[in-house]
């Protein structure tokens, strides 16, 4: 695991600026650092060394130095594809991942993608062709950025790292401000940095004549085939364990991050690492502790857990966000940072359960189309008049879901965590212009056209929530921290028997995860394999009801340059609202909130 950076310019002082970039995002790799530079092109890296530690020094060179290669991630097959190459004969002077890719672009070019299982984002510099190849793992799970004006193009691994090159040109791209309300994070390939852009996950790019050539090599589809339940639990649970006996590959020590939940609780009983590592608060609500510490004395590993006070939870926001580079109101962000922060005292890597919910229907808003299939069955005229008039009522029970089922998935969903509505959105900005969200969500619904809502709601979760948030947020935080988080759930043979499931695989009116549960049952020596969802609570909503939390939100609220994107009057009448217990706003305070912090982090 790694940080990677370089920029292709014929200008001068490239030493000293690929240096000051590198440095930027020390805290990807604290061990190594390297370059390459020659006439047109800048390479840098930061290098956690986990696999072959004393080799895969990067910069790495290929053999007729023709080809330079900067590298993050872990390519879990690499021992068979090197055995592959060899035999079509390759020389290797390592034991490491990275001489793989080296070799099998030699060997397969810009196919080579295809052929990796793992987390991956690379660049290639082709000193002789004046070529740049770049891509991304299959699901996003590590990230890359790029940017290009009229003098320069450059990637990263973090946005932060294109500030130190004095051809950047820092302007905030303010029209994502809308879906960022909405989504609580960024949905878009473009990012809140003006002509900066994330590579979309599964692609290419390339990079030669100043021109960018973007294509995908491969695409995530949702089908719902008949397949025996029995049947597809036994190859759940093979091909579960095989991922994971992949993703322990390691020279160094790995534990793994534990909730209560199924999917971190199947990994660990899979694994059974020597450590685990647990966060939660005081309050029993918003703790899985215990029952992280339970699953762990049956086990007969140690967790080492800590709670997060409410002080220092608030005076980590701005940190936070600078690591993530861009805004997001997700308030696991911060629990996550405190548990890579722990687990960093010990272990290098640690594997952890995201993917699981996207791929295998494990959020409680897909098991409410099961539960609510009487109503779903009302004509879709009567429910969209009832939807219309609870709209204009106040807050009550029942009132939300009378609202969602009376508007198509298409033009309502937007994921599993939807903050403002489209409507509130005209409300609450001061801007004019700013994307909308069927903008955004139109080419997925599109694709799946036809499809069930069951399917359509898993292909968009795992599109921009998977992508954009839960993945990132992983790569950020733990990265934050100095090491490196392994997703066996997030799996290209993983999602190949996840992505063909049939609905009753999936959800019943009981549950969730049905057929992964039940293949997790097998391993997991307590009730965690049927414990319901509860992602990974804070508890924010209780902590603005206080008054010393709420001043500190009121002042960031109150600042002058706030009226440029916000309705400040509105937005005092949403905590007002929340603090006297009038309405339950604090996603939306909190996502106000971390905005403002966030351009107070890069912009002032």
């Amino acid at each position: 695991m790694c940080g990677i950076v370089g920029f292709v310019s014929d200008k001068p002082n490239k030493s000293e600026i690929i240096k000051n970039m590198t440095d930027k995002i020390i805290h990807r790799g604290p061990d190594k650092e390297g370059y390459y530079i020659d006439k047109n092109v800048a390479l840098g890296h930061r290098r956690l060394a986990i696999i072959d530690k004393e080799n895969g020094k990067q910069p790495m060179i290929s053999q007729d130095k023709t080809l330079s290669l900067v590298y993050n991630g872990e390519i879990y097959n690499y021992k068979e594809l090197k055995n592959e190459l060899e035999t079509k004969g390759h020389k290797f002077k390592t034991n490491c991942d990275t001489e793989v890719l080296l070799h099998g672009y030699e060997e397969w070019g810009t196919h080579m993608p295809t052929k990796l299982r793992g987390m991956f984002a690379f660049a290639i510099w082709d000193k002789k062709n004046k070529t740049l190849f770049c891509s991304r793992d299959h699901f996003g799970i590590k990230p890359l950025y790029y940017y290009q004006n009229k003098e320069v193009f450059m990637f990263g691994s973090e946005i932060k790292s294109f500030l130190e090159h004095p051809k950047f040109k820092k302007n905030l791209n303010q029209e994502l401000l809308g879906a960022y309300l909405s989504f609580s994070f960024n949905p878009s390939l473009e990012t809140f940095f003006k002509d900066v852009y994330c590579l979309k996950p599964g692609s290419n790019l390339i990079f030669h004549n100043s021109k960018i050539t973007i294509s995908e090599y491969y695409d995530t589809n949702f089908s719902e085939e008949d397949i025996s339940f029995y049947g597809v639990t036994n190859k759940i649970e093979n091909k579960v364990e095989e991922s994971i006996k992949y993703h322990k590959i390691s020279d160094v020590e790995i534990g793994t991050f534990l909730s209560s939940g199924v999917d971190s609780s199947y990994i660990t009983s899979v694994l059974k690492p020597n450590k685990t590592y647990s966060v939660g608060y005081d309050d029993s609500k918003y703790s899985e502790v215990e029952y992280a510490k339970d699953l762990c004395d049956k086990l007969k590993i140690i967790n080492v857990s800590r709670i997060i006070e409410k002080d220092e939870y608030l005076g980590l926001v701005e940190k936070v966000l600078y690591y993530m580079d861009e805004p997001i109101s997700d308030p696991s962000a911060i629990s996550l940072y405190l548990l890579a922060n722990l687990a960093s005292k010990d272990v290098k890597v640690v594997l952890s359960g995201e993917g699981a919910d996207e791929f295998f229907g494990g959020y409680n808003c897909y098991n409410e189309l099961e539960m609510f299939k009487i109503y779903n069955k009302i004509p879709f005229s009567i429910r969209q008049n009832l939807s219309l008039l609870f709209e204009k009522l106040q807050e009550c029970r029942g009132r939300n879901f009378i609202v969602r089922r009376g508007k198509k998935l298409e033009e309502e969903y937007v994921g599993v965590n939807k903050i403002f509505s489209q409507k509130e959105m005209k409300k609450v900005l001061n801007i004019k212009s700013y994307i909308k969200n069927e903008q955004i969500t139109k080419p997925v619904f599109d694709k799946y056209n036809g499809k069930s809502d069951l399917t359509k709601m898993q292909a968009i979760d795992t599109e921009f929530w998977l992508s954009r948030n839960i993945l990132l947020k992983a790569d950020k935080m733990t990265m934050a921290n100095s090491i490196e988080a392994r997703t066996p759930f997030v799996d290209k043979e993983v999602f190949e028997i996840a992505s063909s499931l049939p609905r009753n695989c999936k959800i019943t009116k009981e549950n969730t995860k049905v057929a992964l549960r039940e293949a997790a049952k097998k391993y997991i020596p307590n009730d965690a394999y049927k414990k319901k969802k509860l992602g990974f609570p804070v508890p924010l909503r209780d902590w603005l009801r206080e008054d010393d939390f709420y001043q500190v939100v009121k002042k960031v609220f109150s600042q002058d340059f706030v009226k440029e994107f916000f309705n400040q009057d509105y937005i005092f009448v949403l905590l007002n609202q929340h603090k006297n217990n009038q309405k339950d706003n604090y996603r939306k305070i909190w996502a106000i909130y971390c905005f403002i912090k966030w351009y107070e982090v890069f912009f002032r």
